[in-house]
């Protein structure tokens, strides 16, 4: 029976779909049986591209993936909820029932300046998301 994990942002724009990126290619590398899922509180509908780039740039391809709101995943069946919201200006949802892990992370779609400043902030990000995201999977 597979294990299934939710990844919950506020946007699904840019954090949880890194992390549900990097969870689909762990768990098919490291051969564990997981659902992979994402999902926003309040989706922006789109997915940010520079996610997309910096996903790219690991060879994880996110250009097909659809921002989605918790009712677009099966939250009730979900074994790990793992939050990423990062700051009190987003309201992060509460999941009764699953067990939840809060990864405090701030929203990279708020980076400023250049294109280049804002990819390293995107970049920061993601490679925070692959090392818990590997962690969790190896453990199951």
């Amino acid at each position: 029976m597979a294990v299934k994990i939710g990844f919950i942002c506020t946007g699904n724009s840019a954090r949880s779909q890194m992390a549900e990126g990097f969870g689909k290619y762990y768990a098919e590398k490291l051969n564990k049986d997981v659902e992979v899922y994402s999902a926003g509180s309040n989706p922006s509908g789109y997915v940010h591209p520079l996610a997309i780039k910096v996903m790219a740039e690991k060879g994880i391809d996110i250009s097909q993936n659809k921002s989605k709101s918790l009712d677009d995943i099966p939250l009730r069946e979900l074994d790990y909820v793992i939050t990423l919201c990062g700051d009190a200006a987003e309201s992060c949802p509460v999941i009764p029932g699953a067990n939840t892990q809060h990864w405090g992370l701030p929203d990279p779609a708020r980076a400023e300046g250049s294109e280049e400043e804002k990819l390293e902030v995107f970049r920061q990000i993601r490679d925070k998301i692959e090392e818990k995201v590997k962690e969790l999977i190896e453990k199951l």
